[in-house]
C-alpha cells in the first residue's frame, strides 16, 4: 500500500485537482504551468482517468483550471508578505509563481499529506521560490491557529489567505468557525480568496465525479459573502463565466459559481 492509499477521501480530492492541472499544464495555451502535478499522479498509483468524464466533471475540470489562476493571480499581486494556504493538498504555488522578495508562505494540511507531497517534490529536486513553512495541522481544530502563530505568522501584519476547494467539504458550522478563526488573525488589509458557494439548486447526479460530490457537505454555500461581509470582511464577487471570458476562457455557468475575495477591515476592494 502506497502513502497515497493511507490518505482520507476527501484528501485524495486533491488528486483529480492535480491531474486537471497536468493536463492544462500540458496544453499548448496553457492558464499555468504546474510543472509537479504529472509527479503526484505518477507517485499515486492511481489510474490516470478512473473515469470517463460526465457533464458536471467536465463543468468542474473548466472551473479548477479558472480556479487556479484566479487564486495564482489574486495571492501573487496581494501586496501583503504573508500568505497562508489552508488546506494546500497537492498546491505547488510555493515552487512555481514568481513571488516578491521577503514573502512567507505557510501551507497547512493533514500530516499524511505532507508526508506524500514532500517525498514527491523531493524525488523532483523541487525548490520553493519563497520562504515556505509546512504545518501539518488539523483545520477542523482551532489549535491550528496556535500552531501558525508559533512558526513565525504574524497576526498584526496583513495576510493573503487562500482558502480553494475546502469550505464545500465542510458543514455550515465548520466553515463558520474556520473563517472565524481566520478573521481573528487578519489585520485590517489582510486578503481573502476562496469559492462563492453552490446553491442547492446544483445538479449532483454525475457518476464519474460521485467519488468527489458524495463529500460534499456545502459549507455556507450561496450565504458566503453575507457571511463574510457580517462578519468584518469587504467583498466582492467574480462570477465564474466573468473570470472565464476575462482568461480567454468562455466558460458556462448554471449553477452560477464564482469566487469571493474580500478585504479585511477597510472599504476597499480587491481588483
Amino acid at each position: 500500500m502506497t502513502k497515497w492509499q493511507l490518505l482520507s477521501a476527501v484528501s485524495k480530492t486533491a488528486l483529480a485537482v492535480a491531474q486537471v492541472r497536468a493536463d492544462e499544464s500540458a496544453a499548448g495555451n496553457a492558464l499555468f504551468k504546474d510543472p509537479y502535478a504529472a509527479a503526484f499522479l505518477a507517485a499515486s498509483g492511481e489510474p490516470m482517468r478512473p473515469h470517463s468524464p460526465g457533464p458536471l466533471a467536465k463543468v468542474l475540470r473548466a472551473q479548477t483550471v479558472i480556479r487556479t489562476r484566479f487564486y495564482d493571480d489574486q495571492l501573487l499581486h496581494s501586496g501583503c508578505n504573508q500568505v497562508v494556504l489552508l488546506a494546500a493538498g497537492l498546491d505547488t504555488r510555493a515552487y512555481r509563481l514568481p513571488w516578491p522578495r521577503g514573502i512567507r508562505l505557510y501551507e497547512l494540511d493533514l500530516p499524511p499529506v505532507f508526508e506524500f507531497k514532500h517525498r514527491v517534490l523531493a524525488a523532483e529536486s523541487a525548490v520553493a521560490r519563497c520562504d515556505r513553512t509546512a504545518l501539518p495541522v488539523d483545520l477542523l481544530h482551532t489549535a491550528w491557529a496556535d500552531r501558525l502563530i508559533d512558526a513565525g505568522f504574524d497576526p498584526a501584519q496583513p495576510t493573503a489567505w487562500g482558502v480553494e476547494g475546502l469550505l464545500v467539504y465542510l458543514t455550515a458550522e465548520e466553515a463558520a468557525e474556520l473563517l472565524t478563526t481566520v478573521g481573528e488573525l487578519s489585520a485590517p488589509v489582510s486578503r481573502l480568496v476562496l469559492e462563492r458557494g453552490r446553491s442547492g439548486q446544483t445538479v449532483l447526479d454525475d457518476p464519474s465525479v460521485a467519488h468527489i460530490t458524495s463529500l460534499w457537505r456545502g459549507g455556507l454555500g450561496s450565504r458566503t459573502a453575507d457571511w463574510l461581509g457580517d462578519h468584518g470582511w469587504h467583498t466582492r464577487i467574480h462570477p465564474l463565466d466573468a473570470v472565464a471570458d476575462h482568461y480567454g476562457r468562455p466558460t458556462a455557468n448554471p449553477s452560477g459559481t464564482g469566487f469571493i475575495t474580500a478585504v479585511r477591515g477597510t472599504s476597499q476592494a480587491l481588483s
